[in-house]
């Protein structure tokens, strides 16, 4: 591993590293680190363009599986910009807490895509008008985890007022292996306001309640369609019932 990049940002612990393997893969990756350690982007040094971690790529799926047509997205957080440039030829807005994240994404990752609005994705969605969009998705961080401010009923309520009919908001969450307390409040709350929810898992090495697992959990107010095949290794996984999270 060669370390290329490290700082301590207002929002976060920011390493920048290139490596041979990659989950047993092997290669030139390069990847960028949050707190903890925590993988939040990387790129195949041989293949920009390919799409690395798993979660996107079930992301992407499951959003033209649902809507081969769609048009609108907003995406809240940019990371490396893997979405962001995948979804460059539509009608796209993203929204970015931390400048230096962005900025990292160009000067290391070769991010070449439209502007990123700086600031908070809650407040920036707001002003946003109502049915705008055909998907929104929350891909936002911080050192423990997804920021409550994206996981609420008020700001469900908020992306539901957003969304075209027939569209839906996509979360990238992690939580422990298995059953999870706040995965399980998060899918619940999502279910009080979206009459169809899917969530999905992408299996861990093992079976260590501790090992942290990531989902995508899906809201709509229409079926949610998925292709185990296309799904880049998540399956189905239903959470238990939990509490709903109020701001």
């Amino acid at each position: 591993m060669r370390v290329l990049y490290r700082n301590k940002s207002e929002q976060h612990e920011l390493t920048i590293y290139d490596t041979s393997r990659l989950y047993g893969e092997k290669g030139r990756f390069r990847v960028l680190e949050f707190s903890n350690a925590a993988v939040q982007g990387a790129m195949d040094l041989d293949e920009p363009s390919r799409m690395v971690l798993e979660y996107p790529r079930a992301m992407v799926h499951l959003m033209e599986r649902n809507h081969p047509d769609y048009e609108s997205v907003f995406v809240i957080g940019h990371g490396i910009g893997t979405l962001s440039t995948y979804l460059s030829n539509r009608q796209l807005k993203v929204a970015e807490l931390d400048a230096e994240v962005v900025e990292l994404s160009r000067t290391f990752f070769g991010y070449s895509g439209g502007e990123v609005l700086i600031g908070d994705g809650r407040e920036r969605l707001q002003l946003e008008a109502l049915g705008s969009y055909d998907y929104i998705i929350v891909d936002a961080f911080t050192a423990t985890g997804t920021p409550s401010q994206f996981t609420s009923s008020t700001f469900f309520a908020m992306v539901k007022e957003r969304l075209r009919a027939g569209g839906a908001v996509l979360l990238n969450v992690f939580g422990r292996a298995g059953n999870d307390r706040l995965v399980n409040a998060i899918h619940t709350t999502l279910q009080e306001q979206f009459t169809y929810t899917r969530s999905f898992a992408l299996p861990t090495a093992t079976e260590a309640v501790d090992e942290v697992q990531n989902r995508i959990l899906v809201g709509s107010d229409r079926p949610v369609l998925a292709q185990t095949r296309h799904m880049a290794g998540f399956v189905e996984q239903q959470p238990e019932a939990g509490y709903v999270i109020v701001d």
